[in-house]
């Protein structure tokens, strides 16, 4: 099915983001894994360990949403808590030896995403857009960061 041709930046960005979503869904179930557990594994697989604060700023959602999450994936092998070694308060997302072992798995996934979704693109046609939008996230960013100073 061809969708009609979108002008508006906002609804494309949008547009994009749940169809992305969708795709990773559909390919995330052959793994076991939702696209909010998908959303959680990636940062927590590049920094190592996380707290559960950590991931709830990374994935831009409410703390008790990502303790069900840990807690869920927890139980399924994916993940475990450990106390921090430097302050037995605090709890520790890490991932376990089946997320390490899956990632080979997922980044596939992710790349064939990726590519379906720019399916048709010159490969400077890719950079391009690449491009464009680290310059939105850099201005919109510098804004928010200007916007935080002068609430200061």
């Amino acid at each position: 099915m061809k969708s009609e041709r979108v002008d508006s930046f906002g609804q494309l960005v949008h547009s994009c983001q749940r169809l992305l979503r969708a795709r990773f869904e559909a390919h995330g179930r052959s793994l076991g894994l939702s696209s909010a557990q998908w959303r959680l594994l990636v940062p927590l697989w590049k920094e190592g360990q996380a707290t559960q604060s950590r991931l709830a700023e990374l994935m831009e959602i409410e703390p008790i949403s990502v303790s069900r999450l840990v807690t869920r994936m927890e139980q399924a092998g994916w993940v475990e808590r450990r106390a921090d070694p430097n302050d037995r308060r605090i709890r520790l997302v890490v991932p376990t030896a089946k997320t390490n072992a899956a990632f080979a798995d997922l980044r596939n996934v992710a790349n064939g995403v990726y590519g379906e979704a720019m399916a048709g693109m010159s490969e400077d046609d890719r950079l391009k857009l690449i491009e464009g939008l680290n310059t939105v996230v850099n201005n919109l960013s510098g804004a928010q960061a200007a916007e935080a100073e002068d609430e200061t």
